[in-house]
């Protein structure tokens, strides 16, 4: 059986599994934010020793089906503001109003576009309306507008403005600032979700270009066959060339959902809520009677899109967001160190504090058994940075300064999610990511939550979730008032097209489903259509209840609970467990390229699948 290769790439760090059959490998490796290709092969190097004894990237790709890749780093930049300055040319003087009408979109608004809006008439001769884009432009970009959406009164207006900024800007000098059309971009009947897109698609897009393109190119040099695809946060994946930037946004998330989805399922569990608590920021969403909840308009950060999306968040928590100190307050994020430098901890010359140098102080993790002991982690460097950006600034010590950024953090994880609890008590909360089993039982604790799953593949999980995703593309036709004969030629046209595309990705229509739907929406009636490939699927253990045993410690680890007080814990390696294998905490539980902190008055039971399940007794 050809493999499947899943990779999540993260601010911090990139995850791969390459699946085959039944059989699953994973690793992780550092993110190289400077180069994301060059941790795209990184981590398929590592795999291909794993699976030959030896590395042997050259077979790993020829026995490859199709690599599907995920990224964060869309996420991250939006979180974090880092992308290009946006310009806006309209010829509707409400429109800035309209873009900016509740709060949360006028803050993002001002981020993203600020002042650098470009008003031009909404009539007026050709000529006019040319010298009034070429001076819009020159403008705009003079003002640092790297990159600029056009949103005119109406289709026929935004053709205009396109056919004479053709005509009468230098193109040399347009192709190097991108402009994008937002009637063309996205098909919508609300003009306010319309021109959104296409501000937060130009925003994105350089962040996943420049990636894409380049991981493209460096495969074409080892004569892979299919290219590579992109996992998209409507939970289906496509060739670059057949993607937007917009629908990789919170795509990683949305393999976390699929798995969570799975896990479900195994389970039994009607109320399931994921955090994925990656480097930078942490991702939330719901899985309510075994079904993802999907948004037809999908919203990123409080701004409705024009594109269907899994209803996730992301928030500025994670294992490199930076723990400081203002106004005499302990702050976590939305800042982050990412890869590079990374925690001070790395060695690579972080000078922030993160909770991952406060768990390796706090006894948490062991610099010796990190990511599987692939990565030293140096103690005297977090506690000289904890000391000079926390301890010291609020007159602490150390140990005090310790325990106040661990619940600190707590906090802030817990408030991530705390609304989305369940209030019949049923919720289990589902977590990964390489920081979700670390702090998962205390946020949880906080947020009013009494059982934790964190799967096996925890520290891949999202990874793992890809390995659910189809090869699909989908079509939208507005059909209000058409005849039947008008409808069958619609239907024709959609087809020819969703053949082409799937031709392209490297299949034949007739080996696709097709799934066609009529959609009402703001009065306009729309004919869908979704053209889906399958490709194979994993399957988890069904988790049935095997018989309760005592878990096996395999060492002892001196964890600190209180500013003064330090237990000696007893160390269990997941994969070492039998199934039914239960302990009192407080304990560690080390899993692959995972820590798990299970704190007193918690149980921990290892699942006949492999998985560790928590459950808190206070």
């Amino acid at each position: 059986m050809e493999r499947l290769i899943n990779i999540d790439n993260g601010g911090t760090l990139t995850d791969i599994v390459v699946a085959s059959g039944t059989d699953f490998t994973f690793t992780k490796t550092l993110t190289t934010p400077v180069d994301l290709s060059q941790c795209l092969f990184d981590a398929m190097t590592k795999a291909s020793v794993q699976i030959y004894g030896e590395a042997n990237l050259p077979d790993l790709l020829h026995s490859t089906q199709h690599i599907r890749y995920s990224s964060t780093q869309g996420t991250n930049a939006l979180v974090q503001r880092k992308g290009p300055l946006i310009g806006l040319i309209t010829d509707d003087p409400a429109l800035p109003e309209l873009l900016g009408k509740s709060e949360e979109t006028a803050a993002l608004f001002t981020d993203l576009i600020g002042n650098r809006v470009g008003l031009v008439s909404a009539d007026g001769a050709p000529e006019e309306l040319a010298q009034q884009l070429v001076a819009e432009i020159n403008r705009l970009t003079t003002a640092g507008a790297e990159r600029l959406v056009v949103a005119a009164g109406s289709s026929e207006r935004e053709h205009l403005f396109k056919r004479t900024m053709l005509k009468n800007f230098p193109r040399h000098l347009l192709g190097s600032v991108p402009i994008l059309f937002s009637r063309e971009f996205a098909s919508d009947t609300s003009r306010h979700r319309q021109v959104w897109s296409g501000i937060l698609n130009s925003f994105l897009h350089p962040t996943v270009e420049r990636f894409l393109y380049s991981a493209e190119h460096r495969l074409r040099a080892y004569k892979v066959k299919n290219p590579l695809l992109i996992y998209r946060n409507d939970g289906a994946s496509s060739r670059v060339a057949k993607s937007v930037a917009l629908k990789t946004y919170s795509s990683g998330p949305r393999g976390g959902l699929e798995g969570t989805r799975a896990l479900a399922e195994a389970y039994g569990l009607d109320n399931v809520l994921m955090i994925d608590v990656g480097g930078t920021t942490t991702d939330v969403g719901t899985v309510s009677n075994r079904e993802i909840a999907v948004d037809r308009r999908g919203s990123i950060q409080g701004v409705d899109i024009s594109y269907e999306m899994s209803d996730v968040r992301s928030t500025g928590v994670g294992g490199s967001s930076i723990i400081a100190v203002h106004d005499g307050e302990i702050t976590v994020g939305p800042e982050s160190v990412g890869a590079a430098p990374g925690p001070a901890c790395f060695g690579f010359g972080g000078t922030s504090a993160t909770i991952t140098d406060v768990n390796l102080l706090l006894g948490v993790l062991d610099p010796a058994t990190y990511l599987n002991g692939e990565m030293a982690l140096d103690a005297e460097r977090s506690r000289v940075v904890i000391m000079k950006t926390v301890a010291d600034p609020l007159g602490i010590s150390l140990e005090e300064a310790l325990i106040r950024m661990e619940a600190s953090y707590s906090s802030h994880l817990a408030q991530s999610f705390a609304d989305l609890v369940s209030p019949t008590g049923d919720t289990t909360l589902a977590a990964f990511g390489g920081g979700g089993p670390m702090s998962a039982c205390s946020a949880a604790r906080i947020a009013g939550v009494r059982t934790v799953l964190v799967p096996r593949l925890a520290a891949v999980f999202s990874a793992y979730g890809i390995s659910f995703s189809d090869i699909a593309q989908s079509y939208e036709t507005h059909v209000t008032g058409f005849s039947d004969a008008e409808l069958s030629a619609v239907r024709i046209a959609m087809e020819a097209d969703a053949g082409k595309d799937m031709f392209q990705e490297g299949h034949d229509l007739s080996e696709c489903e097709l799934d066609w739907t009529t959609i009402v929406e703001d009065g306009e009636e729309i004919l869908s259509l979704k053209a889906t490939f399958q490709l194979p699927h994993p399957t988890i253990d069904s988790g049935a209840a095997a018989a309760a045993s005592a878990a096996v410690a395999s060492d002892t680890r001196q964890v600190r609970s209180t500013a003064t007080q330090i237990d000696s814990t007893p160390v269990y390696l997941l994969d070492d467990q039998k199934p039914g294998a239960t302990a009192a905490g407080p304990a560690i539980v080390e899993g692959p390229f995972f820590t798990a902190r299970v704190p007193l008055g918690w149980t921990l039971t290892v699942s006949a699948a492999g998985d560790l399940q928590l459950t808190d007794t206070f």
